[in-house]
C-alpha cells in the first residue's frame, strides 16, 4: 500500500461505505468501477510526495468522514438559481448534490444535439455510452478520476450530431447544498462533438446555503473530425467547499477547442485540465483566471500532450492573490516523437496584492520532436507603484485605483468569454472580490 492509501485511510472507509449504496448500472461498466475502485485503495489520495502534488495538501480530506451528499431537490428554489444561469441557454441540466434535478432544468428540444442525465441513460440506453464513457480520462494513473469512476451516480451527457452547429450554450449547473455533516459528491459530464460539428458548453459549480463539502468532478471532452467546441468551467462554490475537478480533452484530426476555467470559490481547489492533440492540425487554447483571498487554496496543473503533427496550443493562465490565499501552476506541454511541426506556447501571470500571499508556478516542456516551436514562462508581481501614483495624480483615490488596476491585470482573461451574461456574472463576481470594490464601482 502506498503512503498515499495509508494517510488518507479514513477516507478511503468512507469511500468504501459509499461504493455499496452506488448502482453498478450495466454489464460494461460494472468492471471498468470494480477495477477503478481497487486502484483507488492501492493509491490512496495524492500526498506532497507526489511531483504533480507537491504544492497542494489534501491531508484535511483525509481527516474527514464524508457521507454521500443527499439529492433533495425540494430544498433548493428557482429563485435561488437565477443569479447563476445564462439567459442565452439553449438547455439547462440542473444537478443538486451530484443528482438531476428535472424541476430545476430546462431541455427544449434542439436539432442536432441530445442532452440528458447519465444516471438515466445507463437505465434505459447504457450502449450509447460504452464507447467514449470512462474511456479518457485515466482512472489507472490519476487516484481522483479513478473514485469518481467508481463512484459517480449521476451527471450530464451532451452529444452534437455530425454536422449540426448548435449556436446557443448549452449549460450544466452542478448545485452544492451541503448539510450539517460533511457531504461528497462525484459529478461525471461527458460531452461528445460529431465531426464537423460546433457547441458552447458551460459547466457551472455553485454552492447555496452553509456546510463542508466535497465535489470530485470528472468531464471528458471528445471532438471528432474538424469540431468546434468552446467549453467554460466557473467554479463559484462555498468557501468552506473542497472541489476537485479534473477535465480530459481528446481531440481528433483538425479540431478546435477551447477551455476556460474560472474559479472563484472554495477553501481548497484543484483543477486538473488534460488535453490530447490526437488527429493532425487540431488547435487547443486553455485560458484561466482565478481569484483568491483570506486563506484559500487553488491549483491549476495542465497538461497539453501533442501526439499528432501540425497541432498548435495556447495556455494562458492568470492569478489574483490576496490575504493569505495561495496559488499553484503547473503546466507541462508533451511533444511526442511524431509531432512535427508543433507549435506550442504557455504564459502563466500572476499578482500578489499582499505580503502573505504566495504562488508556486512551474512550466514545463517535454520536446521529443525536432522541428517544433516550443515557448513557456512565468510572471509573478504587484501592482506598479508608479502606475497607481499616476492614477492618484489624476484625482483617484488609492482604493479605487488599486482596484482599477487589478481589475484592468483580469480583464483580458474575461474578455475571452463570448457568451454576454456569463461575462457580466463573472464582472460582478470580480468586482465584488476587489480590495476597495466599492470605489472602484463608484468610479466606474
Amino acid at each position: 500500500m502506498r503512503v498515499g492509501a495509508e494517510n488518507s485511510s479514513p477516507f478511503v472507509a468512507a469511500c468504501a461505505a459509499l461504493e455499496r449504496d452506488v448502482a453498478r448500472g450495466p454489464a460494461w461498466l460494472t468492471p471498468v468501477r470494480n477495477a477503478a475502485m481497487a486502484r483507488f485503495m492501492e493509491r490512496g489520495l495524492p500526498t506532497v510526495l507526489d511531483e504533480d502534488w507537491r504544492y497542494t495538501n489534501l491531508a484535511p480530506l483525509a481527516r474527514t468522514a464524508f457521507r454521500r451528499a443527499e439529492a433533495d431537490t425540494n430544498d433548493v428554489a428557482p429563485a435561488q438559481l437565477a443569479p447563476f444561469l445564462l439567459e442565452e441557454a439553449a438547455a439547462v441540466l440542473v444537478f443538486v448534490n451530484g443528482r438531476y434535478a428535472p424541476r430545476l432544468s430546462r431541455r427544449t428540444p434542439t436539432p442536432g444535439v441530445q442532452v440528458a442525465s447519465l444516471a438515466t441513460l445507463l437505465r434505459e440506453t447504457p450502449d450509447v455510452l460504452e464507447p467514449q464513457l470512462a474511456r479518457h480520462a485515466d482512472h489507472h494513473a490519476q487516484a481522483l478520476v479513478a473514485l469518481n469512476t467508481a463512484l459517480f451516480a449521476d451527471g450530464a451527457y451532451v452529444a452534437i450530431a455530425p454536422q449540426s452547429v448548435i449556436m446557443q450554450p448549452i449549460h450544466l449547473l452542478y448545485v452544492k447544498q451541503p448539510g450539517a455533516k460533511p457531504a461528497a459528491s462525484h459529478p461525471r459530464s461527458l460531452v461528445v462533438a460529431g465531426a464537423h460539428s460546433q457547441a458552447t458548453i458551460v459547466e457551472s459549480y455553485v454552492g447555496l446555503g452553509t456546510g463542508v463539502s466535497l465535489t470530485n468532478a470528472v468531464t471528458e471532452i471528445v471532438a471528432d473530425e474538424s469540431a468546434v467546441v468552446d467549453h467554460y468551467k466557473v467554479q463559484r462554490e462555498l468557501e468552506t467547499a473542497y472541489h476537485l475537478g479534473t477535465l480530459q480533452i481528446h481531440q481528433q484530426r483538425a479540431t478546435q477547442v477551447a477551455s476556460h476555467c474560472l474559479s472563484f470559490g472554495g477553501a481548497l481547489v484543484r483543477h486538473d485540465i488534460r488535453t490530447v492533440l490526437a488527429g493532425q492540425g487540431g488547435d487547443c487554447t486553455l485560458n484561466g483566471l482565478f481569484n483568491v483571498h483570506a486563506d484559500q487554496h487553488v491549483d491549476n496543473a495542465l497538461r497539453v500532450e501533442h501526439a499528432a503533427p501540425h497541432c498548435n496550443s495556447r495556455e494562458f493562465f492568470r492569478g489574483i492573490l490576496d490575504g493569505r490565499g495561495r496559488g499553484a501552476f503547473t503546466g507541462r506541454i508533451v511533444v511526442r516523437p511524431a509531432a512535427q511541426r508543433t507549435d506550442a506556447k504557455q504564459t502563466n501571470m500572476n499578482l500578489l496584492l499582499s505580503d502573505e500571499a504566495q504562488i508556486d508556478t512551474k512550466p514545463q516542456l517535454e520536446i521529443l520532436a525536432n522541428d517544433v516551436k516550443c515557448t513557456h514562462g512565468a510572471t509573478i508581481g504587484q501592482l506598479d507603484a508608479d502606475a497607481l501614483f499616476y492614477l492618484q495624480t489624476r484625482g483617484i483615490a488609492a482604493p479605487a485605483a488599486r482596484s482599477l488596476l487589478t481589475y484592468a491585470f483580469a480583464a483580458e482573461s474575461l474578455a475571452q468569454i463570448k457568451i454576454e451574461s456569463l461575462r457580466r456574472q463573472l464582472h460582478a463576481v470580480l468586482v465584488a472580490r476587489l480590495p476597495g470594490g466599492d470605489a472602484f464601482r463608484e468610479l466606474a
